[in-house]
C-alpha cells in the first residue's frame, strides 16, 4: 500500500503501528456506539479496513525495541476487514470502532484481539486460533457471533456484551475450546440461541447475571459441555426458552442460585445425563417455568433445590429419573406445581421437607440410605401414597428397610402392612375377602401380638366350652384326669404334647369346634413364632 494514499487519520495509525502506540479518534465523544449520533463519524475518524489489514499482514516492520501493534479507539472501519486464513503475529486492540462490515478472521491465526465496546455487524472467527485472549467487553454484535471451532488460548471475555440475532445463533461456539476462562456476566444480553455444543472450558464459565432471549428455542444449547471448573448462572440470571446441558460435564459446582428460568411449554432445564464433580445448587430463589431435569444425571456432592420455586402444572415440574446423587436436597420455597419423578433415583441422603411434599409423586425404584428427617410410618406413608402410579411395592420395601437400619422396626413393620392393606385395593373380591381376614386375625403377619390375643381368646373359649362338655375317653380302660384349661392348650399347640389331646375326643359339633382350635392354633402360632424372629433379627 501506497504511504502517499493516506488520509490523515490513516497516516496517524500507520506510523504508531512500529512502536505499538495508540490512536484515539473519538475526541472525547462519551458516545461512540450511538446510532443517533452517526454526523460524529466524520472523515477525520474514518479508516479503511484495508489499511488495518495491511498492518496486520506485516506491511510495516516494528521499530527495534517496541512490540508492534494496531491499537486503535474511536474509529469507523470502512469496508470488510478479512483476515481469513491470515497469520497475524501482533495484537489487534480496537476500542468504541464502528464497523460497516462484519470482520472475518476464518481460520485465522491471531496474536490477540481486542474489541471493546465496539459495534459490528456480526463478527464471524470460525476455526480462528487466539495465542491470547478474544476480548469483546461492553460490544454490540447484531448479524451473529460465529466462533465454532476455535481456539483461545487465553481468557473469552464478553462482559457486557450484546448479541442481537432474533431467531438465529446470536453465539455459535460449537467445538469451541478455551484455555481460560469465559466471562458471559455484567449485563451480557443474548437475544437469539448461545450455542456451545461440544465446547470445552479449561477454566470457569461465567453467566452471572446473564440475560438470554429465545422464547421459540433454545436460550442455551451446551449439550456436551466439558468445563474443568465451576459454572455459575446466578446473581440475577434469566433466560427465557430451555437451558441444556444434556451430557455436559462440570469439573467444579454449578450454580443456578436465584436464576430466573421460563420456558412454560416445554423443558425449561434439561440436564439429563450432567456429570458435575461437586455439588449442583437450583437454590435460594430459583424460579423455573417448564420442566426441569436431571434425569441420569450424576452429582458426586448435593445437588439442592432449598428454596426453589419449581411450576409445570400441566406436567412434570422436576424430573430425577435415575439420578445419582450423594445428597438430594428437596426442600423448595413452596409446594411444587407438578409432578416430582425421583424414579430408579440412587440418593445416599434425602433430605425434604412435608410441608412442601409435592401433591404427584413417582417413587418407583427410588434407592436411599437415609431420610432426614426420617418421621413417624404413618407421615411417611403419606408420601408414598402420593405416587401417581398407583400402588408400587419398591417404595414400601425401600421405607421399612430404612427404618430397619435406622433401628425403627416397629415403624418398618407399620410400612410392610401399609403395603399389604394397600395391595389388597388391587385384588379382586375373594383375595380381598382372605386379605381381610389375615388383616382382622394376624395383621398380615406383622402384628404378632395380635395374633397372641386371638390365643388367648381361643384359649379361654376352648377352656369355657370343654368345661361345660367333657370329650370322651378314647380307652374306656383309662381314667385321666380331665383339666379343659390343657386340654384346650394341646389343641392350640402345633408341637408338643401335654398328654390331653391323645386320651379325649370330643364329638358331633365339639368335634368340630377342636378342629377348628386346632388349625387356628397351627395358624397363629407361626405367626407368633414370626413374629418374635422378626423382633430378634433384623435384616
Amino acid at each position: 500500500m501506497n504511504i502517499d494514499e493516506l488520509s490523515p487519520p490513516e497516516r496517524r495509525l500507520w506510523e504508531a503501528f512500529p512502536r505499538g502506540e495508540s490512536v484515539d479518534l473519538s475526541s472525547g465523544d462519551p458516545v461512540l456506539n450511538d446510532p443517533s449520533t452517526a454526523d460524529r463519524w466524520g472523515p477525520e475518524r474514518m479508516i479503511r479496513a484495508e489499511v488495518l489489514v495491511a498492518l496486520l499482514a506485516g506491511a510495516v516492520e516494528p521499530e527495534s525495541g517496541h512490540i508492534a501493534a494496531v491499537r486503535l479507539t474511536g474509529a469507523r472501519i470502512l469496508g470488510a476487514l478479512n483476515l481469513g486464513h491470515a497469520q497475524v503475529a501482533v495484537p489487534l486492540a480496537l476500542t468504541g470502532c464502528s464497523f460497516d462490515h462484519a470482520p472475518h478472521f476464518y481460520w485465522a491465526g491471531m496474536n490477540s484481539v481486542h474489541l471493546m465496546r465496539c459495534r459490528l455487524p456480526g463478527l464471524i472467527a470460525s476455526g480462528t486460533r487466539v495465542d491470547g485472549h478474544l476480548w469483546l467487553e461492553g460490544s454490540q454484535v447484531t448479524g451473529g457471533l460465529l466462533l465454532d471451532g476455535a481456539h483461545i488460548a487465553g481468557i473469552l471475555n464478553m462482559s457486557g456484551v450484546q448479541l442481537l440475532n432474533p431467531g438465529g445463533d446470536a453465539l455459535l461456539a460449537d467445538r469451541l475450546t478455551v484455555d481460560a476462562n469465559v466471562y458471559c456476566d455484567q449485563g451480557f444480553l443474548a437475544n437469539g440461541e448461545v450455542r456451545l455444543p461440544g465446547a470445552r472450558v479449561g477454566g470457569q464459565l461465567i453467566f452471572r447475571k446473564a440475560r438470554l432471549h429465545n422464547p421459540s428455542g433454545a436460550a442455551l444449547y451446551a449439550s456436551r459441555l466439558d468445563v474443568a471448573a465451576n459454572v455459575f448462572c446466578d446473581g440475577g440470571f434469566s433466560a427465557q426458552g430451555s437451558i441444556r446441558l444434556r451430557g455436559a460435564r462440570v469439573g467444579g459446582y454449578l450454580s443456578f442460585v436465584g436464576a430466573e428460568l421460563s420456558n412454560p411449554e416445554g423443558i425449561a432445564l434439561n440436564a439429563d445425563d450432567l456429570a458435575v464433580e461437586t455439588d449442583v445448587y437450583c437454590s435460594d430463589g430459583f424460579n423455573a417455568a417448564g420442566t426441569v431435569s436431571f434425569a441420569g444425571a450424576r452429582v458426586t456432592g448435593q445437588l439442592s433445590f432449598r428454596g426453589a420455586r419449581l411450576n409445570n402444572a400441566s406436567g412434570t415440574a422436576l424430573s430425577l429419573q435415575r439420578l445419582q446423587a450423594e445428597e438430594l436436597l428437596l426442600r423448595p420455597a413452596e409446594r411444587m406445581a407438578g409432578v416430582a419423578d425421583l424414579s430408579y433415583a440412587r440418593i445416599n441422603l434425602l433430605r425434604d421437607d412435608r410441608e412442601t411434599w409435592p401433591e404427584r409423586l413417582q417413587l418407583d425404584g427410588l434407592q436411599y440410605e437415609t431420610l432426614e428427617p426420617p418421621l413417624a410410618a404413618r407421615e411417611r406413608l403419606g408420601w408414598i401414597r402420593r405416587d401417581t402410579d398407583g400402588y408400587q411395592p419398591q417404595p414400601y420395601e425401600r421405607l421399612a428397610q430404612t427404618y430397619r437400619s435406622l433401628g425403627l422396626d416397629a415403624d418398618g413393620r407399620s410400612v410392610l402392612l401399609a403395603k399389604a392393606r394397600d395391595r389388597r385395593k388391587t385384588q379382586g373380591v375373594p383375595r380381598k375377602i382372605i386379605g381381610w381376614l389375615q388383616d382382622g386375625l394376624v395383621g398380615y403377619g406383622y402384628r404378632p401380638f395380635r395374633a397372641a390375643s386371638w390365643l388367648m381368646g381361643l384359649l379361654a373359649f376352648g377352656t369355657i366350652v370343654f368345661s361345660l362338655k367333657k370329650p370322651g375317653i378314647l380307652n374306656e380302660d383309662d381314667h385321666p384326669h380331665f383339666n379343659a384349661f390343657f386340654y384346650t392348650l394341646d389343641l392350640l399347640l402345633p408341637i408338643g404334647d401335654l398328654g390331653q389331646e391323645r386320651v379325649f375326643a370330643p364329638q358331633g359339633v365339639y368335634q368340630w369346634i377342636a378342629n377348628l382350635i386346632v388349625i387356628a392354633g397351627f395358624i397363629l402360632g407361626l405367626t407368633v413364632a414370626a413374629g418374635a424372629t422378626r423382633s430378634l433379627s433384623r435384616e
